[in-house]
């Protein structure tokens, strides 16, 4: 069976050299006692936590799946054991407001915990991971009444959370919902409807499970404007916080899906379920986008986690699986070579090692802005951080999950016919990422959100300041040169394609849509290819000041080569789809799809 070993040096690289968290945390508000020695105790522990407890269930959670019975879910053995050493061992309130029982470290420290354990057992680690979701959109947008009375359980992790969303009729089309709510004397709601594909919608893990619900409230506009969001306990809560009777949220049914087996995908019925309105009537997509923003980076985090997975069990077996002979012979004495010398085994190992590597600076880099945006001590600084930080978060989301399903695939080719069988561990990877360039909004989604929403809205101005930026590190004296001038040209496709996009969509209506998703993806490949030349830099400063740590430095530099020279070239295609325009799709007779 794969095992999991946490990139314990690598997290160091990215955490000390490439992004300085410990000296960053003295720049924030409330985080100056999180020093070096805290950070990496901390992370020592987190890495010992998914070795040890997680992915071990890992494989049980496939095998045996989620069960439902009778409008009840019990999950996979040894599930909620490991959720209950979680939460007393405050993993959940590790980033949390100290006012409801959290610690208040900076949420990039949980982050890093995060991808391992994402990286150990992705359908485990989305438990918690929603109620940390849950926890936010609720400390963000509910009253201080609610806050006082759900925060506290939700944070020491007795009880859960999810987000509901979708609906039988209505996918990502939210304003199509038909979810209602009705006004209560009390001032509470009657909520009725029934969501689907709700991931930890019913569990073993929690006595109680609060659910966020986007509803209609009765005589609300049609459309997105008329949504808004509530908190629908499982069980009701009394006014001291005690569990009462059952609130009418029932269980209808678990979804039997492709992979994360061990996390239970359900259809809740809500039958005049008592909740609570969070933030202003009508704009409930609004507060809820602070819950979908951050599951978008848990998910941006899920993809590189899988790469990460993919590559330790592709490379452990690549070293030691003999077969065929390389050119000149690297074992004359054995009837075969091992399968890491051959050229094409390399450029998979390579592409997945990039990818996973490459992944974790730029997620690493997305939650330092998230610590920015809380706890920057001054208001220019979070407004700042917030913006470069919506320009982001589709690109890491999209990007980074088509990565991971890349890297999955090529786990399963290095292997052969082994990593088509369930033995080792590689077919799990694959059915278990495959979820994740789908949820949180489709790619093809968040290459129109990049597009529309975060480069043409305001001119390109948030882009600008991105590629100004990676242009002057490229110029400057740290960058390797001639890497850096593969960077430089794709950068500056980069900003042609996006000043070609804005000039020509007037004159074609569908110009957007059919460039999105390619959009998105030159983006990736150029963003990464910024960290990539980075971690080049440092490399480079620490072979030449002598370090003893040569191979591991040797091993950033050159796979920022391979990088830079065989994947960042990508984006040359994808520009030239772009700018093929949209009529190769949309001037189509739709005879053209009879068979």
């Amino acid at each position: 069976m794969p095992t999991y070993s946490p990139p314990r040096r690598d997290i160091r690289f990215v955490v000390h050299e490439l992004l300085d968290l410990p000296g960053h945390y003295q720049r924030l508000h409330g985080c100056e006692a999180v020093e070096r020695e805290t950070l990496d105790a901390i992370v020592e522990e987190g890495a010992r936590f998914a070795e040890h407890v997680l992915a071990p269930l890992n494989p049980v959670g496939d095998r045996h799946g989620c069960q439902w019975q009778d409008g009840r879910v019990s999950t996979p053995p040894g599930f909620a054991e490991a959720y209950r050493q979680y939460a007393d061992n405050g993993w959940l309130a590790l980033d949390k407001d100290p006012a409801y029982g959290g610690q208040g470290l900076p949420p990039s420290l949980g982050s890093v915990i995060n991808e391992m354990l994402f990286s150990a057992n992705h359908a485990w680690t989305m438990y918690g991971n929603l109620s940390g979701g849950a926890i936010g959109t609720l400390g963000q947008h509910g009253a201080q009444a609610l806050k006082q009375r759900f925060l506290p359980p939700l944070i020491a992790g007795r009880w859960s959370g999810t987000m509901c969303l979708t609906e039988a009729h209505c996918g990502s089309d939210l304003g199509l919902l038909r979810t209602r709510a009705q006004p209560q004397a009390d001032g509470s709601y009657a909520i009725s409807g029934s969501k689907m594909f709700i991931s930890a919608g019913e569990h073993d893990l929690t006595e109680n499970i609060l659910h966020l619900v986007l509803a209609r409230i009765d005589g609300a506009p049609a459309g997105v404007k008329g949504i808004s969001l509530f908190l629908v306990p499982k069980i009701a809560v009394e006014a001291d916080g005690s569990l009462g009777a059952s609130n009418g949220v029932g269980c209808g049914s678990i979804e039997h899906k492709l992979g994360i087996h061990g996390n239970a995908t359900c259809v809740l019925n809500f039958d005049n379920a008592r909740g609570y309105l969070l933030g202003e009537a009508n704009r409930g997509l609004n507060a809820m986008f602070t819950f979908i923003n951050e599951s978008r980076l848990a998910v941006a985090q899920q993809g590189q986690g899988h790469a990460e997975a993919a590559f330790q069990g592709a490379l452990r077996y690549a070293r030691e699986r003999l077969q065929m002979r390389a050119t000149p012979r690297q074992n004359p004495e054995q009837p075969a070579d091992p399968i890491i010398v051959h050229p094409d085994v390399r450029r998979m190992l390579l592409t997945q090692k990039a990818y996973a590597e490459g992944g974790r600076m730029l997620t690493y880099a997305c939650a330092q802005l998230v610590d920015l945006a809380h706890h920057a001590a001054d208001a220019a600084d979070r407004v700042a951080a917030e913006r470069r930080l919506a320009l982001l978060t589709p690109i890491a989301k999209g990007f980074l999950t088509e990565a991971g399903n890349e890297a999955a695939q090529l786990g399963i080719q290095v292997f052969g016919g082994h990593g088509y069988i369930r033995e080792w561990g590689m077919e799990q990877i694959a059915r278990d990422v495959r979820i994740t360039s789908i949820y949180e909004g489709t790619n093809g989604i968040q290459g129109l959100d990049l597009l529309s929403r975060k480069v043409l809205a305001d001119n390109g101005e948030a882009l600008d300041e991105l590629l100004t930026e990676i242009e002057t590190f490229c110029n400057g004296d740290q960058a390797p040169t001639a890497l850096a001038q593969l960077l430089i040209r794709q950068v500056d496709a980069w900003r042609q394609v996006s000043l070609w996009l804005s000039r020509q969509q007037a004159d074609d209506l569908n110009l957007i849509g059919a460039s999105a998703f390619d959009y998105l993806m030159l983006a990736g490949y150029c963003l990464l290819g910024y960290y990539w030349l980075r971690a080049a830099a440092l490399a480079k400063r620490q072979l030449a000041a002598g370090s003893s740590e040569d191979e591991f430095y040797l091993g950033k530099r050159e796979t920022a080569r391979f990088y830079l020279q065989r994947l960042l070239p990508r984006a040359t295609l994808h520009r030239e789809v772009i700018e093929s325009g949209s009529a190769n799709l949309m001037d189509i007779a739709d005879g053209a799809f009879a068979r």
